[in-house]
């Protein structure tokens, strides 16, 4: 039980939006999103892993059939959603200055 939950947490923070949007190079997020032809053209940094998520879960689906990269179903996605926001809430003091600082994380085109 004790290593499905690891395991499981594991997998989870690999795809989590806040990992992808506060930890890692703003490229990486903008070029996951610019793959999945997401509507959103920026991220707040404030919260941006829930929005990151919320953009991700709202993509189009591939036309060939395969799946996006990250939580492969709606239900990870909601459930990667609530961790983020967890997160999120955790990250707020950083977040709120980064966005001060460097602004939203811009999607490119």
């Amino acid at each position: 039980m004790k290593t499905s939950f690891l395991l499981l947490a594991a997998l989870m923070l690999s795809g989590c939006g806040t990992i992808d949007t506060v930890f890692r190079e703003d490229a990486v997020a903008s070029e996951k999103l610019k793959e999945r032809k997401s509507y959103c053209g920026g991220v707040p940094r404030i919260y941006s892993g829930v929005t990151y998520d919320f953009c991700s879960l709202h993509a189009p689906e591939p036309e060939n059939g395969a799946t996006h990269t990250g939580p492969a179903s709606n239900q990870a996605m909601l459930l990667d959603m609530a961790v983020s926001g967890v997160l999120d809430t955790l990250l707020l003091p950083y977040t709120i200055y980064q966005q001060q600082t460097d602004g939203s994380l811009i999607i490119a085109e």
